[in-house]
């Protein structure tokens, strides 16, 4: 598992770096999409589907508003011809779309059936659930179990609320000016 890992993190940097060194405003968001699916694969060999499912939805759904910005905003260019490098790239994408399909079934296989319970975490919250000596059991494992994590969320959230506040203030402010 940690050489398919170590794979797919591998492929997920060289997408990154391509999408900064690339040429075409198009290319460069199809390779950041190799980030978020890659992402995908990980969450999947790290038994996380429901985080895999999110970022599939996610991924899709911004790469096809990007896309389509893309393609309704900039200028278009006349068919000149035979293009060798549009013909390699487009073996490129099929060899990667293969390899992803590929890697994708691996890592499902790995999974446990549908409807298939595996409570190795759970099962110690359970246990730990009269130590908390809170009423509610999933207060007691969010806020006395999982107070870091918690914390963690609450201050990202935080952080987003004030980045978004003070861009619309400074938005404001240069209107007003």
């Amino acid at each position: 598992m940690e050489v398919y890992l170590i794979i797919v993190l591998v492929l997920m940097i060289l997408g990154s770096l391509y999408s900064l060194n690339a040429r075409d405003l198009l290319s460069a968001v199809v390779s950041y999409g190799i980030v978020g699916f890659g992402l995908v694969i990980c969450f999947l060999l790290l038994q996380a589907p429901d985080l895999a499912i999110v970022q599939v939805l996610v991924e899709v759904i911004t790469l096809i508003i990007m896309i389509a910005v893309i393609k309704n905003t900039t200028r278009k260019e006349l068919f000149t011809g035979y293009d060798a490098k549009a013909f390699v790239s487009a073996i490129v994408a099929v060899i990667f779309t293969i390899l992803f399909f590929y890697v994708f079934d691996k890592m499902t296989g790995v999974l446990t059936g549908f409807g298939q319970h595996l409570t190795r975490m759970s099962t110690a919250y359970l246990e730990g659930a009269g130590v908390t000596g809170s009423a509610n059991l999933v207060t007691g494992v969010v806020f006395d179990f999982r107070a870091y994590d918690t914390l963690g969320e609450a201050t990202v959230l935080f952080t987003a609320v004030v980045g978004v506040l003070t861009v619309l203030r400074l938005k404001g402010k240069k209107k007003g000016k």
